[in-house]
């Protein structure tokens, strides 16, 4: 789902970059209004958690993988505007730490994921979440975000002139929604497994126990999805990279710098292992540390109007 850099036309990168600073600052600002203490934590153990998860591609058709993008499962758990917050957070620690996703098409990714993909999510969870169609609410908006995320990726990819055969187009769009599909279905699991640790937790956080509990159990499965699960992840190209090698633009990718940690391994480790577990580790610390650290600084800045 991440567009790298090349891809995209100079005007349409450059323009969707202006367009997504105002953008998060404004979500963010109104993420910030009524903005509870007790939550920070919670922005940490989830914004780890999804960037664990991202790190795990799946298959979704032949020669073609997928993995969870997790804008509505933020959403659901933190509210859109600390959602747009946090996968901001995560879009811009891939793409400058390990290299996935564009850094002059980073604003794009935000627009596409953080914010249109997260609001999008929400959507179905704010109008049916407090109903009998809580559980289709849930799955609705994980394959609404992505969906919505996709559609708007292919759109920047046509105003830049890169041209997609009929055919072409069609298996993309079937791949993602193959996606879409699989992200409503863990996302809705995932949801169903927090409210079976503790009851109404994403509604009543609850008392400080039966929240550490449940941030435990967060906290581990993100560990062991960046250290064990990384070892089982599908190798194949995403469904942008695969359209990337289809419409021949995939030549034209740029890379702007290197890192030690470019494509979540560890450059100067030796075994594999040990190369993709210690980049996916060092990632959940940068994105935790990051997430803890805004969620303080709202925290403060609430307290002080």
């Amino acid at each position: 789902m991440h567009i790298p850099d090349g891809f995209l036309a100079t005007p349409v990168w450059a323009t969707l970059d202006a367009i997504a600073a105002p953008a998060v600052f404004t979500v963010a600002r109104r993420a910030q209004r009524g903005f509870d203490e007790s939550k920070v934590p919670l922005l940490g153990v989830m914004g780890a958690f999804v960037f664990a998860a991202q790190m795990i591609n799946f298959p979704v058709g032949v020669g073609t993988t997928g993995h969870l993008v997790g804008g509505a499962l933020l959403a659901c758990t933190l509210g859109p505007g600390a959602a747009t917050l946090v996968m901001s957070v995560i879009i811009a620690i891939q793409a400058l730490v390990f290299q996935d996703g564009g850094i002059l098409a980073l604003g794009p990714n935000i627009l596409n994921m953080a914010v249109l993909g997260v609001l999008a999510g929400y959507l179905p969870y704010y109008l049916w979440g407090a109903t009998r169609r809580r559980r289709a609410a849930i799955f609705a908006g994980g394959a609404f975000s992505v969906m919505v995320s996709a559609l708007f990726a292919l759109s920047e990819l046509l105003l830049s002139g890169v041209r997609m055969p009929g055919p072409v187009l069609g298996l993309s769009l079937a791949l993602f929604a193959v996606s879409a599909v699989l992200e409503g279905a863990i996302t809705l699991a995932v949801m169903q497994a927090l409210e079976a640790l503790q009851p109404d937790f994403i509604r009543q956080p609850g008392k400080v126990p039966a929240r550490r509990a449940v941030f435990a159990a967060v906290g581990l499965a993100a560990v062991l999805l960046a250290a064990v699960g990384v070892m089982f992840a599908a190798a194949a190209p995403d469904g942008i990279q695969q359209l990337g090698l289809e419409t021949g633009i995939a030549a034209h990718v740029r890379t702007l710098f290197s890192t030690p940690f470019s494509g979540y391994q560890t450059a100067f480790l030796q075994s594999a292992w040990v190369r993709k577990a210690s980049s996916g580790l060092a990632g959940l610390a940068i994105v935790y540390a990051a997430c803890i650290g805004f969620g303080r600084v709202a925290a403060s800045r609430n307290r002080s109007l």
